[in-house]
Order: structure tokens, then sequence, then C-alpha cells
């Protein structure tokens, strides 16, 4: 505490912590990669229109932004994209290909000239898109996943393999991109090649599994004219979930397999490193990467169970050496070239930065993007790791985040009100890592509690198929035991506690809203709300079968889907809320809100409903995400009888 400490109501702190300072801090490095002995990486730009830029770290440390807007490194392939850049050194000048969000064409960038398109302009949003990008010079090609839209609806594709000239010459003929792989396949990841070139590995799987269901791995021979032979299923199946595959330095095929229960690694098919803990996670984009091979015979991993680390593995003893260091929560991003590994690591008292480990040494080093506190960290709350009781005595994890402040306490006898965070997905988890958008509440004295509900991964398959055929169940069971218990133990004020979520963690919060009277107000952001019309035709291809599993098939259980929709119940709703959308979400279209707002008319609910040119599924616009943040704030000052100063005043109709 200060010097100072005032006594002020919860949730009317002063703080530090402006919806700006947590807009500039929102986003996080991605796709690292060596270009040579450099390390490069996608680093966002929020105040840029929402832009991904390319990173390229010096060998002296420098790091300089090689792509000026309005370049932005991010493919749209399966909508939420996938590996977006590859380079290689040639002639000692880096050469990378990347994948231009505006257009969706893979350019070739060398230092000193302008980006050159290597495949066809094709319709925006539709036509033709790519990912996961491998160089191979010697062939002059690049060998990617190739996504094609072959009609105008949103399951009118087919993904293969295909190699792209290096030479430019496909930029204007769709004829010279060389197709790998029939379109048998509904969904393929990039290729992996042996270090030989001779054999070719990659996963696929179909309607209505998503990867987290069941995938399979795929082998092939290359032939000397690059043509692939012979390919067959290696691993995997309907229920088998293949995260990544890759070889080692002497040629031997890696992958992850839950036939288990947990994600666990395996080398020619045979254990690695048997556990009950995670080496892989849900492949929500192509080119994941949990593991990195090395070349001295040792594999890099990200695993855990919830959290996870940075560790070495032997493979020929199983042990695991983690990093030391402050972070405990790694993407799925690792990358390793020799024996040094980079990944990009996050913790509770700082933000995604990307991180180096020499292998050699054992040691860990910030090497980009650091974090940077924007405000004194005595300011940021200090999250507890809490496992609670749910219906049938079943385990809930959760991050707690009480109300914190160096300076501020609240009146003796005062509860705070908590704000449940509902994470997306659903098949996702929320990581223990620095969200200044979390601490712009806690800072106010507003608690938020983070539940990873039933359903969500790190925990081992069982936990995520908790939620087969029970969304807009489960989910909201977790979240109310959650939000119930703080309060029964004294924590959170039972009469003002809220709910919000984003996308699947959106439904959440609008399921429990119609079905539970549990909150007082909610947040919903560009959610989904009427199962009956989410789905093929109206949400993209990777998701427009996944209610087979979340909810039933949808021939068997029809009703079900009317039956759990938000929508169908907006008579129930009592609450105050608040619904923000993006207008250009292909995911989670407009017409999700505008049905159920429809439906909810004449029923005298205060709400407000915000909308947003330009944004997609997920905010990525300063502008944007400082107005969803102080309009969040508003409806909870005014549901919970909070003065909130310097903070635009929501307006709420009926």
């Amino acid at each position: 505490m200060g010097e100072t400490v005032q006594i002020l109501p919860y949730g009317e702190w002063p703080s530090p912590i402006d919806a700006a300072t947590a807009a500039a801090h929102d986003g996080k490095p991605e796709f690292v990669g060596f270009v040579g002995d450099e390390v490069w990486w996608t680093e966002p730009r929020p105040a840029e229109g929402g832009r991904r830029t390319l990173v390229r770290r010096h060998s002296d440390g420098t790091e300089v932004s090689v792509l000026s807007a309005p370049w932005n490194v991010r493919s749209r392939v399966v909508e939420y994209g996938g590996r977006p850049w590859a380079g290689f050194v040639r002639d000692d000048d880096p050469l990378v290909v990347f994948v231009n969000f505006a257009d969706q064409r893979l350019h070739r960038y060398e230092p000193g000239g302008e980006p050159r398109p290597l495949t066809p302009l094709s319709p925006v949003g539709q036509g033709l898109r790519w990912a996961e990008p491998t160089l191979l010079p010697d062939r002059g090609e690049v060998w990617c996943v190739l996504e094609e839209f072959t009609g105008d609806g949103p399951s009118e594709v087919r993904r293969v393999l295909a190699a792209v000239p290096l030479d430019g010459s496909a930029a204007e003929d769709r004829g010279a991109v060389r197709e790998l792989t029939d379109d048998r396949n509904r969904f393929v990841t990039g290729p992996r090649l042996s270090p030989d070139g001779r054999r070719v590995a990659w996963l696929a799987w179909d309607h209505p599994r998503m990867p987290w269901d069941g995938t399979e791995l795929r082998l092939a021979e290359v032939a000397p004219d690059g043509t692939l032979h012979d390919a067959r299923t290696v691993a995997g199946g309907p229920g088998e979930s293949i995260a990544q595959a890759d070889w080692t330095h002497d040629g031997r095929l890696l992958h992850t397999s839950d036939r288990t229960g947990w994600w666990n690694l395996y080398l020619d098919g045979e254990p690695v490193c048997p556990r009950e803990e995670e080496f892989g996670g849900p492949l929500w984009q192509p080119g994941s990467r949990w593991f990195a091979p090395l070349d001295s015979g040792l594999i890099a991993v990200v695993h855990g169970r919830g959290a996870t680390a940075l560790g070495i593995l032997d493979p020929e003893t199983g042990e695991v050496v983690d990093a030391a260091g402050p972070w405990t929560e790694f993407a799925p991003t690792l990358t390793a070239h020799g024996e040094r590994v980079v990944a990009v690591g996050a913790g509770p008292r700082s933000a995604p930065e990307v991180v180096e480990l020499d292998t050699r040494t054992g040691r860990t080093r910030v090497i980009g993007a650091p974090h940077k506190d924007a405000v004194d960290p005595a300011h940021y709350p200090d999250p507890q790791v809490r496992t609670f009781t749910g219906p049938g005595g079943r385990e809930i994890h959760a991050h707690v985040y009480p109300p914190h402040h160096p300076d501020c306490v609240a009146p003796d006898g005062q509860l705070p009100p908590y704000v449940v965070w509902a994470h997306g997905g659903p098949t996702g988890r929320a990581p223990l890592v620095l969200d200044l958008g979390i601490a712009y509440f806690t800072s106010r004295g507003i608690g938020v509690v983070e539940v990873n509900y039933s359903g969500s991964t790190g925990y081992g398959r069982a936990y995520r198929d908790r939620l087969r055929e029970q969304w807009g169940v489960v989910d909201v069971e977790d979240c109310a035991a959650v939000a119930l218990a703080l309060a029964d133990e004294g924590t959170a004020d039972r009469d003002r506690l809220a709910i919000r979520g984003g996308s699947a963690g959106g439904w959440t919060t609008a399921a429990s809203l119609t079905t539970t009277d549990v909150y007082a107000c909610g947040t919903i952001l560009y959610p989904v709300l009427d199962l009956t019309g989410w789905g093929p035709g109206e949400t993209h291809d990777l998701e427009s079968e996944y209610l087979e599993s979340l909810i039933g098939p949808r021939a068997e259980v029809p009703e079900r889907y009317a039956e759990r929709s938000p929508a169908a119940h907006a008579d129930r709703l009592t609450a105050p809320f608040l619904l923000l959308q993006g207008l250009d979400d292909v995911i989670c279209p407009p017409v999700q809100c505008e049905r159920f707002l429809a439906r909810l008319k004449g029923r005298k609910v205060p709400h407000a409903y915000l909308t947003f040119e330009g944004e997609g599924h997920g905010f990525r616009r300063t502008d944007t995400m400082v107005r969803a943040l102080e309009a969040e704030l508003s409806l909870y000052a005014q549901v919970f009888g909070l003065t909130v100063r310097g903070v635009p005043v929501l307006e709420l109709t009926e």
C-alpha cells in the first residue's frame, strides 16, 4: 500500500489503466520463425487499422518492421488463418514469401525491393487463399495449403496441397500452380518434408469432425519430378486427434496424438513421454507448433496441464527439462534452428514476448516484443488458480482476479462486484497471462474470474468431451457454479455479478442470461445466438458442422437446436446487456444479433447494440477496442450503482 490509502467503494477506484492503454496492450507476436540465423515474426499494429506486420530481428539485436502499411501479413484460410509466411537466405540475403490479407495473394519479398505477387488475383473473400508455406529453393517452389472457393456459398470450397512457382509465373496464370494432392479430404494442413526431401507428411480431416475430434496423419513419397505418390494414412482416425507432425533430423516421423486421452508425443508410432498432460492443443490454425525437433535429437516442447511450460525432451529417456523464467504460458508457435529454440511466452506479470532458449547453456532471454509496463505494475491483479466444484461433483478450473489497487481499499463490510469471463472456442482455454483488459476492471475495484468450463482444452480429452452435445448446458452450469461459489464464500457480492464473453463465450453469456438468474447484467461480443441459422450456409466452412458434436446430429435432434438457442428464449431475458458486433464478421455474422434483437423487441429490457465497420471476428482496431471497453464499464456502472468518471455514458434503450 502507498503512504496515503483512500477508502472508496469497489468499482470507483481511480485507475491509471484507461481503455486506450488496455487497447494498445492487446495482441501478441505470432508465427515466429528463422530466416537463416535471424528470428522473424508477425506483430499486431492496432493503431494502424489492426494490421499485422512482419518483424525482422537482425543479428545485432535490432528490430525492424520490414513491411509498412498497408501490408497486412495474415491468411484467411479456414477464416482463422494459419502460418502466413516463410523465409530462407539466398546469396546472403533473405527471401520471404507471405500472404497479404487484403487480396489473400502470396507475395515474394526481398529487402530493398517491393513485394511481388506469386499467385493470381481473385475475388476478395472468395477465390484463392494460401497458408502455411514451405520454401523449396532447389525446386524453385513454395509448397503450401491452397483453399479454393468453387461457388458463392461459404462451404463451396476445396483444399489441397499445392506448389507455387517462386518465379512469379503463377501471378497471372492459375494453371501454373501445381496441385500436389487431390481434394478427397475437406481440410489439410501444410506439408512437412523429410530432411532428404523424399517423403512428405500432413494432417487431414473431414466434416463433421473438428480437428480435436479426429484427424489423420498422411504420408506420401516425393518423386524426383516433385509429384506425390503412394499417399496413405499412417496414424489417427475419427476418434484420435493428431495436432502436429514433423520430422527429426535423422528422418523419423514425430507426431502428437490424444489416443490415451492426452496429447502426447510419438516417434515412428511409439510413445516418447507418456504423461497425463498435454503436448498439443486444438488446431484452430494450420501451422500451429507445440514441438520442434533439434539437430541434437532432442525435442523442444510446449507442454503442461492447464498452464504450459517450454521444455526440452530427451526422446531416449523421456525426461523433460523445463526452461527457467517468469512465463507460465507458451503459444503454439515454436521454432528451432540448430540448438536455438524460440517461442512466445507470457505470464501473470508480463504480456506475450519472443523468448529464446539456448539449449547448450540452458539460458533463456527475451529477444523480441519485450513486455513494457505501461503503468506501475502495482496496479496489476494477483491471480489465483482455483478449482471449484460443479454439478455432480465435477471439477471446474478457473483463474480468480480479485480487485487490486496499491492505494485504495473499500469500506469495511463491502463486497466487490465480479464479472465472469467465458472464453471463446468453445474448444479453447483462458491462459494465465497479464491482460490489461482484466486489469482495467480489477484496478477499479471490479473482480474478474476466468472460467475454464467443461469442454476447455489443457485438461485432457475427457474434460474436453464433457461439452459433447452439452453446449449451452454444462458451460452455463460451470460459470454459474463458480460465480455463486465466490458469492457464498464471501469473495463477491451476490447482487452484483455479471458475465461476459466473445464468440462461443458470447453464446455462453447469452445462454446464461436467458436460462439463469445468477447475473445482474452481461456483455455479449460477436456471438452465436441462433443455432437454427448458424451452421451450413450462414457461418464459414470450418465450423459449419461443429454443432454436430456440440449439440448433436441436426437430423436426429432438430428440436434441441431451438431449445438451446438464446434467441429462442429472448422472452426470458430481464437483465440489462451490451451487445458488440463487427459488421465484417463471417464467422458469427451480424444477422445473429439482428434476429436476437428482433425477438427481444417490446420486452423493455435495457440494452445497447454497438456495431463496428471494418471489424471481423474479434476486434483489432484501437478505436474499436476503446469504445467497447468503455461501454462495458459504463454498463456495469449503471447496473451496479457506481460513479465512474472519464468514461462516456452508454445509452441503454428498451
